[in-house]
């Protein structure tokens, strides 16, 4: 074979790797986020099965990521598993890309509640921003949805929007962080705040642009993982005095 041959797979290999050194860049230190988790808590204590659905839209569902493996349901899992290696634990993806909280709610009874979860991470408020939906009517079909996952004992974390240019070039976007705190306050739901967790990365020398990709909206692979590992930190900080190693 002539040596030109080489050239396209030596640049498909190269290609492939860029995703994987990416998601295994050192993931910055953020604040600490301090989630009340009581029923998982529990389930984790007595050995029961503990069921987490990751539930949202295209940010839950890991579009931008090179693969299922790499959006942040997926690394939660791995990151919990490896944690806790005794419990009997399972993340599940029930995001989908392009949905309102209204669309959200349509499914929630048969992707959700039909899990059995014991804690639900519910992302939302991206696409209600980019689409211009009234905060007051995201607030209520949110409301009713923690409600009724909470009058089933599940446990409850909410998610507010990535630090992306698409989101913070959106009028109201302001609008809907406040209403997601408004609710975390107001319902006593805690909220795992992406927001947070970006500026302080950014503040520290690391820019948002190196943790979302090129379509200005979604996490890259780096991204994802990052968000997952913080968020397994809080969970099992949640979950008892477990600590992940190399934290």
């Amino acid at each position: 074979m002539r040596p030109l041959a080489f050239i396209p797979l030596l640049l498909l290999a190269l290609s492939a790797a860029v995703p994987l050194a990416q998601a295994e860049a050192p993931c910055p230190m953020g604040p600490a986020q301090i989630l009340s988790l009581p029923g998982t808590r529990a389930a984790l204590a007595q050995g029961r099965k503990v069921t987490i659905v990751a539930f949202g839209s295209s940010s839950t569902e890991g579009s931008g990521a090179s693969g299922q493996d790499r959006a942040y349901p997926a690394v939660l899992e791995a990151r919990l598993q490896a944690a806790l290696p005794d419990a009997r634990l399972r993340v599940l993806n029930r995001g989908r890309g392009g949905q309102e909280v209204d669309e959200m709610m349509d499914r929630l009874e048969t992707d959700v509640i039909a899990a059995r979860p014991t804690l639900v991470i519910w992302q939302a408020g991206a696409n209600a921003v980019l689409r211009g939906m009234a905060p007051d009517s995201f607030i209520a079909a949110m409301t009713d949805g923690i409600e009724r996952l909470r009058a089933r004992g599940v446990d409850v974390v909410l998610m507010d929007s990535q630090r992306a240019p698409r989101i913070l070039l959106a009028p109201n976007f302001a609008s809907f962080d406040a209403a997601l705190r408004s609710l975390s306050t107001g319902l006593r739901v805690p909220l795992f705040s992406r927001a947070a967790l970006m500026q302080a990365w950014e503040a520290a020398g690391i820019p948002n642009d190196a943790m979302i990709g090129p379509d200005g909206l979604h996490h890259n692979d780096r991204g994802y993982t990052c968000i997952a590992q913080a968020l397994a930190h809080s969970v099992v900080d949640a979950a008892g005095p477990s600590r992940i190693a190399g934290r």
